[in-house]
């Protein structure tokens, strides 16, 4: 491992931004789930699923609710990737 104060050391910044619908099929897949499996557990069809982590339709306050309960994590993980990118990984397992 690099030690940070090495002269020319630059820490590594993250540059991807994740995407809502990026979270949601990251967090399924990390879980195992098919979008069926996954839809029985929140309540959404499998095509409204498949839409979402597709970015074709937004996600809704109430649907981030049923999508946040079915991992059992925050809603702000799932409405607001750009700031709770460490929740995300934490809770994935």
């Amino acid at each position: 491992m690099k030690h940070k104060n090495r002269p020319g050391f630059v820490e590594a910044r993250p540059h991807a931004a994740l995407t809502t619908g990026e979270v949601i099929k990251m967090l399924r897949q990390l879980k195992g789930w098919t979008q069926a499996e996954f839809a029985k557990r929140c309540g959404i069809s499998a095509t409204n699923i498949s839409l979402l982590e597709n970015g074709k339709v937004e996600i809704g306050k109430r649907r981030s609710e049923q999508i946040a309960e079915a991992f059992g994590v925050h809603p702000a993980i799932i409405m607001f990737p750009e700031y709770e990118g460490n929740g995300i990984k934490k809770n994935a397992a």
